[in-house]
Order: C-alpha cells, then sequence, then structure tokens
C-alpha cells in the first residue's frame, strides 16, 4: 500500500498528490511514468512522474480529473492508501548538454516537463521555457520550472495571463529572431505537440515529445499503447515515452486515443461519476 502524504488542488479539476514510495522514487528519472490501481477492483492507469526526492522517499503525480479513475483518485485524501503503484517505467529522458533547449509544457504537459527542465538545466543547458495553458488559473509549477530555466515566457489563449495566444507563436517568434535552437522538447495535448514538431521540422530542429496513449500493463504486452512512428510500430510504455516529434504519426495518435470514449462514459455511469 501506498501512503498519500500531501494533496494539493492545482484547479477545479487538477490534483497534485505526493505518494510514499520510496523504491519508486529511488530509481525514478525525468521522463518516466508509474502505473497505479486505487484498489483491487479498480482499473490500471498510467500518470507521468511529475516530481521525486529520493530522501525522502517520496514521487509527485499531478493529474486531470478526465475519467472515471483520475475522479476516484482526486476524491482520495491525505492518509488514504493507494493499492498498487508500480515504476519507474519507461525510458528516461536523454540528458546531455545539447545547448539551448526549449522546453514546452502545455496544460497537465507541464508537470512532467519539470523534472526534465530540471535535469538539463543541471546538465549544463541554456534552458528557454514556454507555457502554456486555456487561462492562467489552469497553469501550474511555475516557479518551480523558472529556477532551473534562463528564461521563462506565458502564454494563455485566453490572455489572462503572457502572451495572449499559443505556445507556438511564441516558439515562432524565437525562430524569426534568429534565436538559436539546439533541441525542443514538446509535452502537452497531442494537437499542441503536432503544431510544435510540424513548426520545428520547417526548421530541421530536433524535437523530443512524450506521448501517453491509453495503455493498460505498462509492459509492452497488451499493444495498448502502440504509436507509428516513422512508418514502424512502437509501444510508449517500453520504446517511449518519449519519441522523435517529427516521425510521430500525431492524427493516428488522436484517433487511437478515443477509442473507449464510449465504454469510458459507460464506466463512469456505473460508478456514479459524472463526466
Amino acid at each position: 500500500m501506498y501512503e498519500i502524504l500531501e494533496k494539493q488542488i492545482l484547479s477545479d479539476n487538477v490534483k497534485l498528490m505526493k505518494i510514499k514510495a520510496p523504491l519508486v522514487a529511488k530509481k525514478a528519472q525525468a521522463g518516466q511514468f508509474i502505473i497505479l490501481r486505487i484498489n483491487e477492483k479498480g482499473e490500471r492507469i498510467p500518470l507521468t512522474i511529475a516530481d521525486y526526492n529520493r530522501n525522502k522517499g517520496t514521487v509527485t503525480i499531478i493529474f486531470m480529473e478526465v475519467g472515471k479513475t483520475t475522479k476516484q483518485l482526486g476524491t482520495m485524501k491525505k492518509g488514504d492508501m493507494i493499492l498498487n503503484f508500480a515504476g519507474p517505467l519507461g525510458q528516461p529522458t536523454e540528458i546531455e548538454k545539447y545547448g539551448t533547449a526549449v522546453m514546452i509544457g502545455g496544460g497537465v504537459g507541464i508537470a512532467p516537463l519539470y523534472p526534465i527542465v530540471r535535469a538539463l538545466k543541471q546538465a549544463g543547458n541554456h534552458v528557454i521555457s514556454i507555457l502554456g495553458a486555456r487561462n492562467k488559473s489552469l497553469l501550474m509549477l511555475e516557479k518551480e520550472i523558472d529556477e532551473f530555466s534562463d528564461k521563462l515566457y506565458i502564454a494563455t489563449d485566453d490572455g489572462s495571463k503572457g502572451h495572449k495566444g499559443f505556445v507556438s507563436d511564441v516558439l515562432q517568434k524565437f525562430i524569426d529572431d534568429s534565436e538559436k535552437i539546439d533541441i525542443v522538447w514538446a509535452i502537452g495535448p497531442i494537437i499542441m505537440m503536432k503544431v510544435v514538431a510540424n513548426l520545428t521540422k520547417k526548421y530541421d530542429i530536433k524535437t523530443i515529445v512524450s506521448l501517453n496513449p491509453i495503455m493498460v500493463d505498462g509492459t509492452g504486452m497488451c499493444g495498448g499503447c502502440r504509436v507509428s512512428v516513422g512508418g514502424e510500430t512502437k509501444f510508449a510504455c517500453v520504446d517511449g515515452p518519449e519519441f522523435d516529434g517529427h516521425l510521430v504519426d500525431f492524427d493516428n495518435l488522436m484517433l487511437r486515443n478515443r477509442r473507449f470514449v464510449c465504454e469510458e462514459e459507460e464506466a463512469c455511469k456505473c460508478a456514479g461519476v459524472k463526466l
């Protein structure tokens, strides 16, 4: 059993939890994820690792309540216990000194971006971070990411903070201003990652995206998380979650991620959970 040591409400449907998981924290690296199960009748869901503390033995997760299990998880409190908390899973981020790294996070995708920003800065990179959300109330980890960024920019759809528009607008301005960019990370909604990857491809800027498709076992056996990368089938759980953004078939990914919408609605109905 894994104890919830801390819970924060970041917005109406976004929660942060610190979980006591010493063995996971001991091995966790930037870019990896965990799979949890609330109870013995619960489903397994993947959540990216937003932070970890090896000394305290804690792992931080940040999640949006979008389906049955995340909504149930959101009702849990400090001191409650989670049955299963498996990890770290997936391939860790390849951290090295690239030069100038532009780090783009959208919505809840800002959460997994944070440990990567920290690791890249500690490796000696010049880090430029661009965070985006629909409005300022949905932004998160600004202070934490700013600490490890040489520059931090904000974009909101409604203009309530920073640039009014999209993260890709800010990135385009950097490119137009002849800013030298060696590598880009983009983590967030699929459409955001697609737009960023299409933009950087025109300028031949290496771009890494982190994918979170439907996943069941997290060990490569079920095949539920398969994605098309460069015309080849990859499993996000064992081959990823990070891939070359210029090779990902985002349209196929979007279709696959909507495969079980009806089943999710039925599961929520049976559990008495409102979507």
